[in-house]
């Protein structure tokens, strides 16, 4: 029997994976981050199915409900908010099946950073303006940044940045980033996204903290920061420029 990591999306239940349904669908036990996951994603379990909320649960209790569950022959599906590559502690669980040899599959979600991205109608890179994506955070008491993960490093390159769970450190992170994108650089919060209570607030580096101050966010708020988004006069990209030779876009004349 197998324990199967989905990633459940944003919040939204239909942007749950195909796959991840499916699977949510067949296995007749479910351990769920009940903190971040919504309760309608449950609604595609199976009927009878054992359901558990992991959020009071530490490691070994969670490892222990997954070696039960395949002790008794059943699939587990173990559902993480967002996307398991990033911030889900997907890893220490893993290690520990590997030390039972409880087989396990992975599937992957749809990122916090994608959907408010989405909610903000925004690509977050464009041709010469910002051409990488960096997802990070700031130090916090479940884990403390590597030292060369500073702000200060990402920001040097100019890119997108994607801040998760450092809404309650935003003065610090205004006071880190305006020397190096300048006071008028746009910024979006965006709070708990594609949620039925999805809030944004838009602003820039010398603006956002009064905007924060009328219209507070809290915990699941992704930080948003860099000049792609609110660039408008930007090259377009050559991918679909008429004169771009490539593969499935043959010389004119030939």
């Amino acid at each position: 029997m197998t324990v199967h990591f989905i990633g459940a999306g944003p919040g939204a239940p239909d942007l749950i994976t195909v796959r991840g349904r499916d699977l949510l669908a067949r296995c007749p036990v479910c351990l769920y981050a009940g903190s971040l996951v919504p309760e309608a994603l449950l609604a595609y379990c199976p009927p009878g199915a054992r359901i558990v909320n992991t959020a009071p649960l530490d490691l070994a209790a969670i490892v222990a409900e997954c070696r039960i569950a395949t002790d008794q022959r059943r699939d587990v599906a173990r559902l993480h908010s967002g996307d398991l590559s990033v911030w889900s502690a997907m890893g220490e669980q893993l290690r520990a099946l590997d030390a039972l040899t409880i087989p396990y599959t992975v599937t992957p979600g749809v990122p916090a950073f994608a959907a408010a991205a989405a909610a903000l109608k925004r690509e977050l890179t464009l041709p010469e303006v910002a051409q990488s994506l960096v997802l990070t955070r700031t130090s916090g008491r479940a884990s403390a940044m590597p030292p060369g993960e500073s702000l200060a490093n990402f920001a040097k390159t100019g890119a997108t940045l994607a801040l998760h769970l450092s809404i309650h450190v935003l003065d610090q992170v205004v006071a880190e980033l305006t020397p190096f994108y300048g006071p008028a650089c746009p910024i979006a919060l965006v709070f708990r996204a594609s949620w039925p209570d999805e809030r944004i607030l838009r602003g820039t580096l010398a603006t956002i903290l009064a905007e924060m101050a009328v219209s507070p966010m809290e915990r699941t708020a992704l930080i948003l920061i860099g000049p792609a988004l609110a660039a408008e006069d930007f090259r377009p990209s050559a991918l679909y420029d008429a004169e771009y030779q490539r593969r499935f876009r043959p010389e004119r004349g030939a």
